[in-house]
């Protein structure tokens, strides 16, 4: 090889780093302050979170006017709202087509929502806002720096990754599921800076500011053995399964509620006053808001065995019928809930299985393995690492092609005897699925 050769290839390598560096400055430019405004709007929203539930404890006579709030957020949406109804569904298809708008309305809008939603009892979560927030925030920045296509897409993706992080306390996941969300089966690693900068940055800056996160003590993890393994792996399946069962509620609500009630505000008064009448029926206020409390006591105490499955009837109805939040919270509480009742079945503790079930109905709701998994070690502190990791792989495959956002693609089939056309999503496999029944 010539010297001029050499010289031109050793400059071309230095060329190389050069441009890779001028990415990484910018990345970590635009990651920080996608996570700066989104942990300040995280920080802000954990506390008017809090405020609102203590105050509906503290006046119990708020569930009454729950139907007046639902009709206002309606009204809201439907006057001012434009695609913003559409939630985290609009983000993911602007991720993967890039002909939509994520109005920058959509965060105060859904702020308001949710908090309403809190106020006055409906059971709902607080991830779908954080997720929604961060990418209406993350597609005005990458307007205002006038990113190209792709670069918009990335910085969309950190816009997910900050709000989860952010408000869940786990920048770690919030980094993974920000890349993982937009397909299954699938990651594009060149999000992997921006998305862990931005999840990291916004994490730190809500709890500079205040913001108090739940993490959880995992006890009564058994000495792995054959028999031990076989129960992980029989519990996982009915995890799987059960993430199946709260998904498909929710989205049969949803189209349940909107073919009888055309009008929206309609539709959010009569599930206001189901969920008033189911509270009044049960004799207790334990499914209402986030549910935190039986979530907590999962984890402490033998819950009651019907807990899951009143958390998933009252947060479908109130998903279904308009009301704003998140899902990921009521996943936590059913997959925690459902594992300590299992406890008794397979003879394991149950708060051992109740930290298994909150990952792995997570896990198979959204499916998204990996950053399942890193949620379990954050949240769990590293505990029980084997049996999370065989939890959420399993939950992830008997959840099938199954979950919560219609409009994540399916980049690759759970399995070669399920065969899948390239480019669909899980909500046109439920039209499929529809169609033949």
């Amino acid at each position: 090889m010539t010297e001029f050769k050499k010289t031109f290839l050793k400059l071309g390598e230095r060329v190389h780093h050069v441009a890779l560096l001028a990415n990484l400055i910018k990345w970590i430019i635009l990651g920080s302050i996608v996570g700066i405004v989104v942990g300040l709007l995280s920080a802000l929203f954990l506390f008017s979170l809090q405020f609102v539930t203590n105050k509906r404890m503290e006046f119990p006579w708020l569930l009454y006017f729950l139907p007046l709030g639902g009709a206002f957020v309606s009204f809201l949406y439907a006057k001012y709202g434009k695609m913003s109804a559409q939630g985290n569904n609009l983000i993911l298809d602007q991720i993967h087509q890039g002909d939509k708008e994520i109005p920058l309305r959509m965060a105060p809008l859904v702020f308001i929502g949710t908090i309403i939603t809190h106020l006055f009892g409906g059971s709902a979560g607080r991830e779908g806002t954080a997720v929604q927030m961060g990418g209406s925030i993350a597609e005005y920045i990458g307007k205002v720096f006038r990113l190209d296509r792709i670069d918009q897409r990335i910085i969309l993706m950190s816009g997910i990754s900050s709000g989860f992080g952010s408000v869940f306390g786990t920048p770690l996941a919030g980094a993974i599921f920000g890349m993982e969300v937009i397909s299954m089966g699938s990651m594009e690693y060149s999000a992997l800076i921006p998305c862990f900068i931005a999840s990291f940055i916004g994490n730190l800056v809500a709890t500079e500011f205040g913001a108090v996160h739940s993490h959880y003590v995992i006890s009564g993890i058994p000495e792995l053995s054959t028999m031990v393994a076989i129960k992980v792996i029989i519990a996982s399946i009915l995890f799987g399964i059960i993430s199946i069962v709260f998904s498909e509620g929710i989205h049969e609500c949803k189209r349940i509620f909107s073919r009888l009630f055309k009008n929206s505000m309609t539709k959010s008064i009569i599930g206001g006053f189901i969920i008033i009448l189911m509270t009044t029926l049960i004799g207790t206020r334990d499914y209402l808001g986030l549910g935190l409390p039986v979530l907590k006591a999962s984890f402490e105490e033998i819950v009651s065995k019907s807990a899951f499955l009143w958390k998933i009837i009252f947060t479908s109805i109130t998903l279904g019928s308009g009301f704003q939040g998140g899902e990921v919270t009521p996943f936590f509480l059913v997959g925690s809930s459902f594992g300590n009742t299992l406890g008794g079945v397979l003879n394991l503790s149950p708060f051992f299985l109740a930290g298994l079930g909150l990952v792995s109905v997570f896990c198979g709701a959204t499916n998204t393995p990996v950053s399942s998994f890193i949620l379990g070690l954050e949240l769990f502190h590293g505990e029980g690492i084997i049996y999370i990791f065989m939890a959420c792989i399993i939950s992830y495959l008997f959840s099938g092609h199954h979950g919560i956002y219609t409009s994540q693609q399916i980049n690759n089939a759970k399995s070669k005897i399920l065969q899948i056309p390239e480019n669909t999503t899980i909500g046109s496999v439920r039209k499929m699925r529809r169609e033949r029944t």
